[in-house]
Parts: C-alpha cells; sequence; structure tokens
C-alpha cells in the first residue's frame, strides 16, 4: 500500500508532463508544496520570472528561492562551498530547511534580486520533487500570494487570488 506521501503523486502522468512543457515555454505555475501552494517558473528564464514577480506584485529585489528534487540539482549553484557546509546541507534535506548561500555566479540577478546570496532548498513534497525531476533542473518556489497578502492554502486560493492568469496549475495536496 502506498504511503500518505506517494498518494500525493499525480496518477496522470500526462497532467505533470503538461505543467513540465509549460515550464520549459516559459510559463508561470502554481502547484502544491510542504506548506503552502506555491508559484514557479524557470529560473533562467528572465521573462517568465518577471512576469511571476509581476503577478505577485512582488518586487524583483527580493530575490526567490530555488527548489529542487535533490542536490545533484542544485549543485551548478552550490560549486565552490566548502565540503563541510555541503555535508551540513546534504543532512538537513530533503526538508523544509532553506539555506542561504553565496551566489557563485550561476543564479542571474533577477534571481537573487541583486544580492551576494542564493536560496536553495531540496524539497520534501514528492509532487514538488517529481516536477522537478520532470524538469530537468532547479525551478522557483515563491508562496502563491500577492505581496503583502497570506499564502494560498488550497488550489481555491490559488484561482481567487490569480484567476487564470497562470499558465498551468499543477493539482495535487499540501
Amino acid at each position: 500500500m502506498p504511503s500518505a506521501r506517494e498518494q500525493k503523486l499525480p496518477t496522470n502522468t500526462f497532467q505533470l508532463q503538461r505543467v513540465v512543457s509549460v515550464l520549459r515555454s516559459g510559463g508561470v505555475i502554481a502547484y502544491p508544496t510542504e506548506a503552502v501552494w506555491g508559484l514557479g517558473c524557470d529560473p533562467h528564464n528572465e521573462e517568465a520570472v518577471t512576469q511571476l514577480l509581476a503577478l505577485k506584485q512582488r518586487s524583483w529585489r527580493k530575490g526567490v528561492i530555488l527548489i529542487a528534487a535533490d542536490v545533484e540539482q542544485l549543485m551548478p549553484y552550490l560549486r565552490g562551498l566548502p565540503e563541510e557546509k555541503l555535508a551540513l546541507m546534504r543532512a538537513s534535506w530533503p526538508g523544509p530547511n532553506t539555506w542561504l548561500v553565496p551566489n557563485n555566479g550561476a543564479a542571474p540577478a533577477w534571481i537573487t534580486g541583486g544580492r551576494s546570496t542564493l536560496a536553495v532548498r531540496v524539497t520534501a513534497h514528492p509532487l514538488a520533487a517529481a516536477l522537478c525531476k520532470q524538469f530537468g533542473r532547479a525551478l522557483v518556489s515563491t508562496s502563491a500570494n500577492r505581496a503583502g497578502k497570506k499564502p494560498a492554502r488550497t488550489v481555491f486560493d490559488v484561482r481567487c487570488n490569480f484567476g487564470d492568469t497562470l499558465d498551468a496549475v499543477l493539482p495535487g495536496a499540501l
């Protein structure tokens, strides 16, 4: 019998493939995470990140988090870190721990908010991890809400907050 976490995975892989296709074409999506619904896009597509931040009504200077299915997806951003720090990070993941690391130049300014650091996490949410795995790399993760408002906790909240302005919504549970 599958675990409760495994039951949150999409039974229809078509949904996951469709959302990944939207990500690859520069779209902005909503998807469930460990605690709240998130908005995501390709971190290396400046137009997509700009659109995501416009939907949230959030300044680009705040930066965004990158989530990944595993540490390997984050390695381009973690190169140059001392092995001791990498070991601590690996020991805390997957899970809710977000680490601030020095930007080694792999993350563009629209991700870091122009700061010298980058926020990264390996997600423990099976659907978010499956999304990153299928996408093939880390993706932007920020709460699905307008700046200063409460984060969405249901797909209904996402629809109320963003209507049809999102390019795709990946159904699933928190």
